[in-house]
């Protein structure tokens, strides 16, 4: 059984791939890159550091929207069917509103796309927890718990240092540790950042009424974008992406006074909303960041660390997996006679990987620019434009096909 490592036991550790990073994209790049064959240390921050999670018996107030390209990589894992799955809803429909006295609408069902789910909602903690039992017993997988402090790079290896004077040599190290990468600062990529001026406002509810398995999302306008989730059963997960005036506001408010908030958009379809924990709202600040890379000699990023985007597609995540399976993909078709660090290889996986994540960023960017202008004109022409889609099944699945990762 795999157990987490105290540093000061260690001198040097040696394997193929380094990741550093303790989140679900780290976790499953690990699992992935030692199923095929490599031996894997993720380095961890200090137990010590790791922030606790809140209501450990209630609902986590970050839920993430699965699409299939996640599913299958999770599932190849033997993760998914480790889910508690009583906790993990399916979602058979979405349906997308826009704003004004002339809202246009815009609908997607599973049925339409010929799929069982469009996408899938689950928590963090419950993902975690599956990634976590799963590595326990991994092979290949070294668990290491310290602070990075240097990364040193060589023709045919890097090493990570750690505060305490171990250090972990390997062929490849892999940038999993989120928005402000340390890996990324370590190897001087560049990256063009822009703040949204919004905050990602999040909470759950129980609903009068049954939410028959759809997501809903309204663009607002003036109050952002207002999504609500399916959980299961007659509860909603909560994303509000509210500009920063009205964000500093809703922070003060009880779940109870921002569910009275989204009645004039949820009543009609779900009815009076009820928190289902009242003092869990969290709220995190939305920007873009778009690193000029994916790699660096020795180094390739992922998840976080190589793209931020704004959640209005709630794929932020999915661009993350789909960078693990790339990753993984790339290095078990590499040629025998290069190694795993090789620049070409590396070069590779940047390619497969940058027009995936292009299209992403500019297709999140540009509807979060789109719908926050309050123009008459241009508000009149984003709700025609909604609903002249809605109108166009073959475009329609198209999209759809290309949002869940098909």
């Amino acid at each position: 059984m795999n157990k987490p490592t105290s540093p000061a036991a260690l001198r040097v550790i040696e394997s193929d791939i380094c990741i550093v990073g303790n989140g679900a994209i780290a976790k499953t790049a690990a699992l992935g890159l030692a199923q095929a064959g490599l031996s894997v240390t993720l380095l961890g921050p200090p137990p010590s550091s790791l922030q606790q999670q809140a209501g450990e018996t209630g609902w986590d107030a970050r839920v993430y929207a699965l699409n299939h390209t996640a599913h299958h990589l999770l599932s190849s894992l033997r993760v998914w069917d480790a889910l508690d799955h009583a906790r993990v809803a399916p979602v058979d429909a979405m349906i997308v509103q826009g704003d004004g006295p002339h809202a246009g609408a815009l609908a997607f069902d599973a049925y339409g796309a010929h799929t069982n789910a469009l996408t899938w909602i689950l928590e963090d903690r419950n993902l975690n927890q599956a990634l976590d039992a799963a590595l326990r017993f991994a092979q290949n997988v070294k668990l290491v718990s310290g602070r990075a402090t240097g990364l040193l790079r060589a023709d045919d290896s890097a090493s990570v240092h750690l505060d305490d004077g171990t250090s972990i040599k390997a062929a490849l190290v892999v940038g999993a540790d989120g928005a402000q990468s340390w890996v990324r600062g370590q190897c001087d990529i560049g990256l063009d950042y822009r703040s949204y001026n919004q905050c990602a406002v999040v909470s759950n509810f129980a609903s009068e009424l049954p939410h028959h398995g759809a997501a809903y999302q309204w663009f607002t306008g003036a109050e952002g974008i207002v999504a609500l989730l399916p959980l299961p059963g007659n509860m909603v997960s909560l994303v509000w992406s509210a500009p920063e005036q009205l964000a500093d506001t809703l922070r003060t408010e009880s779940a109870a006074q921002i569910a009275a908030r989204l009645a004039v958009y949820a009543q009609e379809k779900l009815g009076a909303l009820t928190p289902l924990q009242p003092e869990l709202v969290c709220d995190f600040p939305l920007r873009l960041v778009r690193p000029h890379s994916m790699i660096a000699p020795r180094v390739a990023l992922i998840g976080d660390a190589a793209h931020v985007i704004h959640p209005l597609a709630g794929h932020g995540m999915n661009l993350g997996f789909a960078d693990v399976a790339q990753l993984v993909k790339t290095l078990s078709e590499r040629e025998p006679q290069r190694g795993i660090g090789d620049d070409r290889v590396l070069a590779r996986y940047e390619r497969a990987r940058k027009e995936d994540v292009l299209l992403m960023q500019l297709t999140t960017d540009g509807l979060a620019r789109l719908f926050e202008t309050d123009i008459g004109p241009l508000r009149v022409a984003r709700n025609l434009g909604l609903n002249l889609l809605n109108k166009l099944p073959v475009l329609k699945r198209r999209l759809i096909s290309h949002a869940m990762g098909k």
